[in-house]
């Protein structure tokens, strides 16, 4: 037993450890990106270009709902794409929500916990933000489902590096204060930004596996 509690911690330091030189290293460059972007582009333009992120990630979280086994779920996905796609012009702005199919966002690491996998120890990733091992895996299989990673035409590698920071920059962006609320009145901010996001993925597992939503789309019932 006392072996396994020595194992735990000493688990915690060394992730720790390596989390803050992560963070020493990275940090004050991914500052610095989002402090410009903040400055130089305002929040009405800000907000279109996460739309468009979004859109763009949709065949994920269609695969993912598929996977999960939640047809509803990848109904509403797929209605959402065409509609955002088409009357949205390209995913600028989100039409579906307003016509009765709301956004729902899952993840690889979402269907992994589903199918039983564990969290694996806690992580903070540069620019991402807190993770857990799982979840960091599922990060990398998301992409794998994103059908852009496997187009080819002239400029393709520049379309997808580019579409690949500019969505860790927002997804970072909308981190950003609270993150610097916990460093700044955290007497631990690990244990707490561990604590925090542990119980935000175990509720959004949680509604994942209890979504059992009718067949009809909301807008029919109306």
């Amino acid at each position: 037993m006392r072996q396994g509690c020595l194992c735990a911690v000493l688990q915690r330091q060394l992730t720790a450890s390596v989390d803050v030189t992560l963070q020493q290293r990275h940090e004050p460059r991914g500052r610095q990106v989002l402090d410009t972007l903040v400055r130089v582009v305002p929040g009405g333009v800000r907000r279109p270009i996460h739309n468009v992120l979004a859109n763009i990630t949709t065949p994920v979280v269609f695969a993912n709902d598929v996977l999960q086994g939640k047809p509803r779920r990848a109904g509403d996905t797929m209605m959402r794409f065409l509609i955002n796609t088409t009357a949205g012009g390209v995913g600028l702005f989100d039409v579906a929500t307003d016509w009765g199919y709301p956004r729902h966002g899952t993840d690889l690491g979402v269907t992994l916990a589903l199918w039983g996998v564990g969290d694996g120890p806690f992580l903070f990733l540069p620019l991402l933000g807190p993770s857990n091992v799982r979840d960091a895996g599922g990060f990398a299989g998301d992409t794998a489902f994103n059908p852009l990673a496997y187009a080819t035409f002239g400029g393709s590698t520049a379309v997808n590096v580019t579409r690949f920071a500019v969505g860790a920059v927002d997804a970072r962006e909308r981190l950003i204060e609270p993150i610097d609320d916990v460093k700044r009145t955290a007497l631990d901010p690990y244990a707490t930004f561990r604590s925090a996001y542990g119980q935000n993925r175990r509720s959004t597992i949680d509604e994942t596996r209890n979504d059992r939503r009718a067949t009809p789309p909301a807008w029919f019932n109306r």
